[in-house]
């Protein structure tokens, strides 16, 4: 006898589901059962704005954050800092930057960061535009490579201060170390090191 299983549609809907990052067999099938039985959903709502944000939003070829055909809304503001670029590994790394209201400065994603296991080479990534902008700035500028602290995130820090040094910038790396309201007794011996080495007059 055959085992009870769903419809073809909703497995094929659940297969979708799976492609998702961080979504598995077991959360697929509950947001797929949500979608059709819950009376909160709204499938035709969620695939018109699916297909809407696919179909406008872009990445913007100067700073690589996220854009429509009118425009990038960082590339756009005039009151930002000319001086100083900000340098991530991915577009959505701007956003927590951009709530914590530190930084006024521009930005330039990478679009990933270097890792010979995944194939990913400096080929791969917005290195070259980078260039570009640091080299056609109007006068020097602070580039600030806000990175990852993983040994990626590390190799691609490295690489791009070996390929700016002596152009028209000064290299910063942004300050590594203890979380606020962290205790040094959850801390590990990398992050410790990093903390004293980017100690500060008090």
């Amino acid at each position: 006898m055959a085992r009870a299983d769903f419809p073809e549609a909703v497995q094929i809907l659940i297969g979708e589901l799976k492609r998702l990052p961080g979504v598995g067999p077991r959360s697929a099938e509950r947001i797929a059962v949500w979608l059709l039985q819950s009376s909160k959903a709204d499938p035709p709502a969620l695939a018109s704005a699916l297909m809407t944000a696919r179909e406008t939003i872009i990445l913007c070829p100067v700073c690589g954050f996220f854009a429509t055909g009118d425009g990038c809304g960082l590339c756009d503001d005039r009151n930002r800092d000319d001086r100083v670029l900000c340098v991530v590994e991915q577009a959505t790394d701007v956003l927590p930057l951009e709530r914590s209201g530190a930084f006024r400065g521009r930005y330039h994603c990478l679009g990933g960061k270097l890792s010979p296991l995944d194939r990913v080479s400096p080929d791969d990534l917005r290195i070259p535009s980078l260039v570009q902008r640091v080299s056609a700035a109007a006068e020097p500028i602070e580039v600030i490579l806000a990175l990852g602290s993983d040994v990626e995130g590390e190799a691609t820090a490295n690489y791009l201060a070996d390929l700016l040094r002596n152009r028209n910038c000064t290299l910063t790396r942004i300050a590594q170390g203890l979380p606020a309201g962290g205790g040094l007794e959850h801390a590990d011996e990398l992050t410790l090191m990093r903390a004293l080495q980017g100690r500060r007059s008090f």
